[in-house]
């Protein structure tokens, strides 16, 4: 559980931002960039074991020669980025449990103002609940000035056009070998050692660090159930409806939908 105050999350944050933008090119500092849950710690673990470098997190950084994960919309003067992309309706349904239930990673007064702000009759009811947490995710992150707050499709759009590395979640979990080693080569510029790459992809799996076989769930737990498609049984036609309507557009960009037919199929 991350027990930092919030001024602390924020200072945190800031000094992470400002060696990013002024020293991601000169050290290397290699960022995983990422609308939160779509699986960027998962990857900054891999990269870093990859690379031989420091992965700090939740803590003050070194300023030196390391991997960062972050959360920020496409930054020119941010180097080295590779951007990690996943469907924004299993992002929808992940969010949800990150900030409804406390876990491993959580941060406490974040569970405790999403709760005071929505006051649901039963958490555990994500299909009443959802339509309405994903119009108060977009209201307050739409809202926000802060560089660290941004909708998932203000972060799909930011990357439309742009140079860097990108993976996706659900290429990893489909063939992580693969998905990493092509993203690595496109981070580094250089050939990349596949035997190494096989070996972290096991050592990093859903399995290996959770414990527990991928589609498995544990509501308390930072790895929930490591399967794309959840949104599948947790998304209501309301939920189908609204979600289409404040980013159907970049998840067709995506590739992930061709039209919003997927929205009938709920009905």
């Amino acid at each position: 559980m991350d027990k930092r105050s919030r001024l602390s999350i924020w200072s945190d944050a800031a000094f992470r931002y400002l060696v990013a933008n002024t020293l991601s090119g000169v050290l290397p500092i290699y960022v995983i960039t990422e609308y939160p849950k779509c699986g960027g710690t998962w990857v900054g673990q891999m990269v870093s074991d990859y690379l031989q470098l420091p992965f700090p997190r939740n803590r003050w950084i070194p300023v030196k020669a390391s991997v960062h994960h972050a959360h920020y919309v496409y930054t020119p003067s941010i180097r080295n980025t590779l951007a990690v992309f996943r469907d924004g309706r299993d992002v929808m349904v992940s969010f949800y449990f990150h900030m409804m239930f406390e876990n491993e990673k959580s941060s406490p007064h974040v569970v405790h103002k999403t709760r005071k702000a929505l006051k649901f009759a039963d958490y555990n009811d994500v299909h009443s609940n959802l339509p309405t947490f994903i119009e108060y995710l977009f209201d307050i992150q739409s809202k926000s000035r802060s560089p660290f707050q941004f909708t998932w499709p203000e972060f799909v759009r930011s990357f439309e056009g742009k140079p860097g590395a990108r993976v996706r979640y659900e290429e990893l979990v489909e063939d992580c070998p693969r998905a990493l080693s092509a993203a690595l080569a496109d981070l580094t510029g250089q050939q990349v050692d596949m035997e190494r790459v096989e070996a972290i992809s096991e050592k990093y799996s859903f399995k290996a660090q959770a414990n527990r076989p991928a589609g498995v769930e544990k509501k308390g737990s930072f790895l929930r159930k490591g399967r794309p498609g959840d949104w599948q049984e947790k998304f209501t036609p309301e939920a189908a409806r609204l979600f289409h309507e404040l980013a159907g557009a970049e998840l067709i960009k995506l590739g992930y939908v061709r039209d919003g037919s997927w929205v009938d199929s709920l009905s």
